[in-house]
């Protein structure tokens, strides 16, 4: 568990929202089942790619199956190398991983503990050094949404750190343009008889309180029930950003590459109960004035675990 997830550690008491299923219409979802997922793993690699939101589903995927593995000095293992995070099922000599590439694409936050820079800069065509970490998975999980939606982002056409010019490029461009090199790269790389392909929708976060019937000042905080109006969605939830998804992987599988959308947005948008708040590792020191202000440093991004990754 790693401490931006743990909320009952960091003192959250309300644990409702650990106990709400998910239940689609017309579909009756299995429980799920460590072992049997181990034994489809048996062998192989599973990778999660993205940014944190992606770790915070494989934090998820490990705490599910990691209780399921007989006790033993060797039968788990788990270590981290730069961007890579590794969990290891020796026993089925299987892992599941989790790579840290916010963008997917090169840029200036790809160290996964210190990439909070002042201006973001995207190297738009380059992901070969990202990609050879995770170029021999079995199964590549990704994700890539909020850190596109940043005002203040340049984009880089050249293939390193030495590239000097930069652009101003609008948002929904930049991200187009960022899956592009994502795709060609799966198309020209990838063997889809081999590896299987998943992207990862987006995750809604809940700021605006107003939307949901509250204050404006208001956001997650203190929040402990869902949303129960169907069909919510929050004004966070860009839909033309996700028309780029869509499109990009429906035009790699016109040309015989499948990806499946793991489509977790609208079970998400109803859970703003489900974010860490103000519980969790705070890794600055807040001031005074934050102190006073629960709201104001309050994780409405993220998830709490157990919790909503889990479902």
């Amino acid at each position: 568990m790693l401490d931006d997830f743990a909320c009952d550690k960091f003192g959250r008491k309300d644990l409702k929202y650990q106990q709400w299923r998910w239940q689609a219409h017309d579909c009756d979802l299995p429980r799920f089942d460590a072992r049997a997922l181990l034994e489809k793993l048996r062998g192989k690699r599973l990778v999660f790619v993205g940014d944190s939101l992606n770790r915070n589903q494989w934090v998820s995927l490990v705490c599910l199956v990691e209780s399921s593995i007989p006790p033993g000095l060797k039968s788990k293992s788990t270590h981290f190398n730069g961007s890579l995070f590794t969990f290891n099922a020796i026993e089925y000599n299987a892992s599941i991983d989790f790579y840290w590439a916010p963008f997917l694409v090169e840029s200036n936050c790809d160290d996964p503990f210190h990439h909070h820079v002042q201006y973001r800069t995207v190297r738009i065509e380059a992901i070969k050094n990202h990609a050879r970490r995770w170029i021999d998975a079995d199964e590549l999980i990704f994700d890539s949404y909020i850190w596109w939606l940043e005002e203040k982002i340049k984009i880089s056409w050249g293939l390193s750190e030495k590239s000097n010019e930069t652009f101003d490029v609008q948002m929904v461009t930049r991200y187009e343009m960022g899956l592009k090199t994502w795709a060609d790269w799966l198309e020209i790389h990838v063997n889809c008889t081999k590896t299987k392909l998943f992207f990862v929708s987006l995750s809604p976060a809940h700021l605006r309180g107003e939307e949901w019937g509250m204050d404006a000042n208001q956001n997650c905080y203190n929040e402990t029930e869902p949303i129960l109006k169907e069909g919510y969605s929050g004004t966070l939830s860009n839909p033309k950003m996700m028309q780029v998804v869509e499109e990009t992987i429906d035009e790699l599988e016109g040309r015989g590459m499948k990806v499946h959308i793991l489509n977790i947005t609208q079970l998400s948008e109803y859970r703003k109960d489900g974010h860490p708040s103000i519980y969790r590792k705070q890794w600055v020191n807040l001031t005074e004035k934050q102190l006073s202000n629960p709201r104001s440093y309050s994780d409405c991004g993220h998830w709490c675990l157990p919790g909503v990754p889990d479902v």
